[in-house]
């Protein structure tokens, strides 16, 4: 009999955040989200040690994705930025090294953790209200009866990815596909829910970036399908086509030992009984006048075969990935599951049923009447270039569907962190007495939360610089300049600085520049930033807005809780 090993007490660690270990995981992970940062990241390779696929990118869904984090606290900031990113998609890097910067920050102060707390919040509120507003200098409005404030915003996220290899004629193609595409989303009669449609990336690997395209519909890879020859199709008296789509298995083994046991009378084939359960269903499906079969799952040759010879495509083997999408375009939903009952309302319609030729593959392209259904063939060099460029590609989507419910768009290049930054040295620099008593605190502890704030904030915009470039910031307007590396400290800023990060400003004007620095403080603006005159001809580099306002609260709220963690309870058995 084998020994019993006693349970083991659980570990006990009090003040998580005052220990080394945290401290340099803490260090760490910031370092690696950094350094990922933005259109100049240096890229990540991320494998398992034990075999498997390498994944190569600077993208915070695949890094938090593939990193392994043994610490519980940092484990609680990563589960907080995946979750960001699964409802917004975009602004991950930004949630988690704000996060970082913040907790760098603040337990450093020899403050209470409560009273750092409150008065954080109020500085969020503060921020928050300054975003919503409409003199706000760093929001930009979108409108969707012109495309230039689109096309700026889907070009930032496109150009941030370097793993995605892309240059300016590629981004410039992928940026008209993807707003395309998106357009195609778009219902064209509007009910009062109105709900967007979806865009089905077919990969292309191997192809130039230039042989991506976007068609309205559907597109299914049908290799079958010989190109030049017509497709002659089964079509109703309406001229339209009917289509069944079955997600129950057709290729006549549905008998599954597991199940149970099945009687069968002697000298009876369970094969040939399947069969011709099968062609019956093939002859139910001819008589209902079906030009159209796709099936999820296997389909029997001899039925594919009868289907061909009366007139009706027959595709098999569809998989899960197309079924919504399918349901959608062809009115089928939910699929058939059973090959029992045929209903006359369990079928589909489409439009029109081409034979497609993209980038060497063969496609059949399903057309429906009215779709906001779309496919966008995404082609890429390489297998590592093409899953970033696909992630990339969702990303942009996501964040068009999220700008028509919040149609604002925020600065990018770190010029709305420098600028929130600037607005809470100044608003915090002129609150009244009564701010301090209501929150408990005094006015030192209240600068010294808002200046470890503001330093957190700006550490982001410092993130962008990966090639030894100085960063400026101007006392007028609060934006981030970037200065050549090795450039000499000179009292005319304007010699070195073009535009400022997200390209509003030009160096027509003096500026008052000066350098952001690590960690000390940064003087106070004389006054408010101003609103800067915004013309998105410019080709200005842009955020999503809604990301980037729940990834300043999601940064804050998640510091705020590690902060708040007194103890750290660790199960050893």
């Amino acid at each position: 009999m084998s020994r019993l090993e006693a349970k083991k007490p659980p570990l006990f660690i009090s003040e998580p955040l005052t220990g080394d270990a945290v401290s340099q995981s803490l260090s760490v992970l910031s370092g690696i989200l950094k350094s990922s940062y933005g259109p100049a990241g240096r890229l990540k390779q991320l494998h398992n040690g034990v075999g498997g696929c390498v994944c190569t990118t600077s993208q915070s869904s695949a890094l938090l994705g593939h990193l392994s984090v043994s610490q519980p606290v940092l484990r609680v900031l990563t589960a907080s930025v995946r979750n960001h990113v699964s409802r917004f998609s975009d602004c991950g890097l930004f949630t988690a090294i704000l996060c970082c910067g913040l907790l760098e920050n603040f337990r450093s102060l020899n403050i209470a953790p409560f009273t750092v707390i409150k008065i954080s919040k109020h500085l969020l509120s503060l921020c928050m209200d300054h975003l919503k507003s409409e003199p706000c200098g760093c929001r930009v409005p979108v409108d969707f009866s012109s495309v230039e404030t689109l096309v700026c915003l889907v070009r930032s996220i496109l150009t941030s990815k370097p793993a995605c290899m892309l240059n300016k004629a590629e981004v410039d193609h992928l940026t008209s596909l993807v707003l395309k595409a998106f357009i195609f989303t778009v219902p064209c009669h509007v009910e009062t829910n109105a709900v967007l449609g979806k865009c089905v990336i077919i990969p292309v690997k191997g192809r130039r970036v230039v042989d991506s395209t976007v068609l309205p519909g559907l597109l299914m890879e049908a290799p079958e399908v010989q190109l030049g020859k017509p497709l002659a199709v089964k079509r109703t008296g309406s001229n339209v086509i009917k289509m069944a789509l079955f997600s129950v298995s057709m290729s006549g083994d549905g008998f599954h030992p597991e199940e149970g046991t099945i009687a069968v009378h002697h000298g009876v084939s369970l094969e040939a009984s399947e069969l011709n359960q099968l062609l019956d269903v093939g002859k139910q499906l001819v008589k209902d006048e079906v030009g159209l079969v796709v099936c999820q799952k296997v389909m029997h040759p001899s039925l594919k075969q009868y289907l061909k010879e009366n007139g009706v495509v027959a595709v098999d083997r569809a998989g899960l990935s197309v079924m919504e999408p399918l349901g959608r375009v062809t009115g089928t939903r939910p699929p058939i599951a059973s090959m029992h009952s045929l209903s006359p309302g369990c079928y589909g319609s489409l439009k029109d049923l081409r034979v497609e030729s993209v980038a060497s593959k063969h496609f059949l392209h399903l057309i429906p009447e009215d779709t906001v259904i779309c496919s966008l063939v995404l082609c890429n060099r390489s297998e590592t270039a093409w899953d970033e460029l696909k992630r990339v590609c969702e990303t942009a989507e996501h964040v068009l569907q999220l700008t028509v419910k919040e149609p604002l768009a925020l600065l990018g290049g770190g010029c709305t962190e420098t600028h929130l930054a600037s607005y809470i040295r100044y608003k915090s620099s002129s609150l009244p007495a009564s701010t301090f008593r209501d929150l408990g605190c005094s006015q030192t502890q209240y600068q010294l939360v808002a200046d470890g704030f503001c330093r957190s904030l700006e550490s982001v915009a410092r993130s962008l610089s990966h090639n030894g470039e100085g960063i400026l910031t101007d006392v007028v307007y609060g934006h981030c300049w970037f200065v050549p590396s090795g450039s000499p400290c000179v009292s005319t800023w304007s010699d070195l600085v073009s535009k400022c990060g997200c390209g509003v400003n030009g160096n027509t004007e003096d500026l008052s520049w000066r350098f952001l620095q690590g960690h000390s403080g940064s003087a106070v603006l004389q006054g408010c930033p101003k609103e800067p005159s915004v013309n998105v001809a410019d080709l200005l580099t842009l955020d999503c807005f809604a990301a980037k306002c729940s990834g300043l609260q999601v940064a804050l709220e998640t510091a705020n809780l590690i902060l708040d963690l007194s103890y750290v309870i660790e199960d050893q058995n």
